[in-house]
């Protein structure tokens, strides 16, 4: 797999979950044979219904995600933009239902259909360890130091597959390979502190796609590396996705880095997602007064002597936000 060069460009069109179509006007009975649509054709296969989330604060509890509607499409790529603190994180998470235990939880949050906040423990283990992988932000948080590479690639495999440990780790070098890991084989007898961050992040990737997932979630899996380390982990994922059909929920702070790798992307601020729209369209057809902010803000390096632009007025926590348009003000 090429690793080396930056995130190549996506056309920015819609990209409809399979089986959305519908028969034009006047067609008539479907021809004999025809395959009939399987149950939940035409859903997406990740969906976000009104999420809302609060957390407790000094004895009460806070709101942290106001409204999230948000719809990825099997085999498409959508990114959440938006600052820190704006709820894109937790957003992610939910999906997984990795919240703080004491996390309240309204509106819903579908997969394929099912809806996660409602799952029994058996089909929630399904879903964490067959349906979704994630990417996490910080890599070295994230894996166990006194636990080998292979230890950690392994263990899912083994433990919820009954692969065994000699086909497991086959996989799992042969996985590292294909993300630009070199000399695969020894790096899995290696622990994580032996590794660089784009290389333990690589590790991460490769550790999502084993279980061969229908859906990645990558949460700003680029902050703590380089800009050159970052365009390799980019490519790489993006190239792992369109290879394998995922979908992917793609969190960053970076709109061109989104616009790059992503079909569509929604914005989100002070807890709730206020724009949607095609990669393609974000410099050329943002409506939403913040989106527009945040583009003009962006340096631009032939803009010479002038003057940074910038947002006035602090961004709000989803705690503060009151009714209407958080922004507003």
């Amino acid at each position: 797999m090429t690793s080396t060069g930056t995130p190549r460009p996506r056309g920015g069109a819609d990209t409809p979950a399979s089986g959305t179509g519908t028969p034009a006007s006047g067609t008539g009975t479907p021809p004999p044979g025809a395959d009939t649509p399987p149950p939940g054709a035409g859903t997406p296969l990740l969906e976000f219904d009104g999420l809302h989330i609060t957390l407790p604060l000094k004895g009460e509890h806070r709101t942290v995600v106001h409204r999230v509607d948000l719809a990825v499409p099997a085999g498409s790529a959508v990114a959440l933009v938006g600052e820190s603190g704006s709820g894109k994180s937790l957003t992610a998470r939910s999906v997984l239902r990795l919240l703080p235990p004491a996390a309240r939880v309204g509106g819903d949050v579908r997969f394929a259909g099912a809806s996660i906040p409602a799952m029994d423990r058996a089909a929630l283990r399904t879903l964490r360890s067959r349906d979704v992988g994630m990417v996490f932000q910080d890599p070295r948080a994230h894996v166990n130091p006194l636990r080998t590479i292979g230890d950690f690639l392994t263990e899912g495999l083994v433990a919820t597959r009954g692969t065994s440990r000699r086909d497991a780790e086959a996989k799992a070098v042969a996985l590292l390979r294909e993300v630009g890991v070199a000399d695969a084989a020894r790096r899995l007898r290696a622990r994580p502190a032996e590794l660089s961050g784009g290389l333990l992040q690589r590790v991460m990737i490769a550790a999502a796609l084993l279980a061969e997932p229908r859906l990645l979630l990558a949460d700003e899996p680029t902050t703590a590396l380089d800009v050159t380390t970052q365009a390799e982990v980019m490519a790489v994922i993006d190239e792992a996705r369109a290879q394998r059909g995922l979908a992917l929920l793609f969190i960053t702070h970076d709109l061109a880095l989104a616009a790059a790798v992503c079909d569509r992307v929604a914005v989100m601020y002070a807890g709730s997602t206020v724009e949607e729209l095609p990669a393609s369209g974000l410099h050329g057809d943002a409506h939403h007064p913040y989106t527009r902010a945040l583009l003009a803000s962006r340096p631009d390096a032939g803009a010479g002597d002038e003057p940074l632009r910038a947002v006035p007025g602090r961004p709000l926590s989803a705690f503060e936000a009151g009714p209407g348009c958080a922004f507003a003000p």
